[in-house]
């Protein structure tokens, strides 16, 4: 993007200007968790750094942790072999969020709380991609390569179909039409 009479293209701080612009064009999606001071700028204090908020994230995130980690705990795999409580918990925890959020979004009633504890905070910590790299590389490392590269290749294809089967379904459980957009609730 070429920035009109400075002969610059795409930096940082045309880059601010432009979201900045958008933003206050009400052309991108306004994120419902956002304060909003007057006329509709975003406060300097952002609404994910309030302390409820953040031990709504904790919170999740020791469930989520604690949830992983049964799910690791009932289905152990040995070494060399295709890791599959990893690759169903972050399968099955890409169509939960799919799921959950556009219900979160799109259906129910504004909650401040409700995306970071589930989405950031439980799902945050039960999927792992982190683990999926690190069994990726000693996999491959340990000499199993077709194994590993099976192992990432299909934890991105089926998570991201996983992903997009939340969202399709979210979006066809409830008759009731969306929500419109709204202000959070304290």
């Amino acid at each position: 993007m070429k920035h009109p009479g400075t002969g610059r293209v795409g930096t940082v701080r045309g880059a601010n200007e432009e979201v900045r612009r958008l933003a206050d064009d009400d052309v991108v999606p306004i994120d419902p968790d956002i304060d909003r001071g007057a006329g509709g700028r975003a406060t300097q204090r952002a609404a994910s750094l309030r302390p409820a908020v953040l031990g709504a994230i904790a919170a999740g995130g020791v469930l989520g942790a604690s949830a992983r980690y049964g799910v690791a705990r009932l289905w152990p795999v040995a070494a060399g072999r295709f890791p599959w409580a990893t690759f169903w918990t972050n399968v099955s925890g890409s169509f939960v969020l799919g799921f959950v959020l556009v219900l979160i979004v799109e259906r129910f009633p504004p909650s401040r709380y409700a995306r970071p504890f589930v989405a950031t905070g439980f799902l945050g910590a039960y999927t792992t991609f982190s683990t999926l790299v690190v069994e990726t590389d000693v996999l491959i490392r340990d000499g199993h390569a077709a194994t590993g590269l099976l192992y990432a290749a299909a934890s991105m294809v089926i998570g991201l179909g996983a992903a997009w089967s939340g969202v399709a379904a979210g979006r066809t459980t409830s008759p009731v039409p969306p929500r419109p957009p709204s202000e959070p609730v304290e």
